[in-house]
């Protein structure tokens, strides 16, 4: 089992870090899976990911429960948004699947603007989110 995890948490990894330099592809849940994977299998791999930038700047603030900075937030929602606006024209007949993304874009805006914390930007060298 701690082999599963740690293949799927590199996976996860591999697609996050690709996910930076192609928006359509989501970084966060990525690393947030590969977070999850480390910690359940290995300890060495769990403080070294989170010895990363990648994991500096994507994710710490947030697993520490002091949230995002608006940054972090517009920088997801816009690539959400772009991604649902191709789903949403793609969809022109189907009148049901327009609804179904609008009420998903309406919450997911609805949870990074009000539900998710915004922390200030500035965290000090470790933890800058950016």
């Amino acid at each position: 089992m701690k082999i599963m995890l740690i293949i799927l948490g590199f996976l996860a990894l591999g697609l996050g870090a690709v996910g930076l330099v192609i928006p359509v592809l989501p970084t966060t849940p990525f690393l947030l899976v590969s977070t999850f994977c480390f910690a359940r299998s290995s300890e060495r791999l769990n403080t070294w990911f989170k010895g990363t930038k990648l994991y500096k700047n994507n994710l710490e603030t947030f697993v520490r429960g002091q949230g995002m900075t608006w940054k972090a937030k517009l920088r997801i929602m816009g690539t959400v948004t772009v991604i649902m606006a191709i789903a949403f024209i793609a969809m022109q007949n189907v009148l049901i699947g327009r609804i179904c993304l609008a009420v998903v874009w309406i919450a997911h805006v609805i949870a990074f603007c009000f539900i998710i914390k915004t922390c200030p930007s500035k965290h000090g060298k470790s933890g800058e989110v950016t």
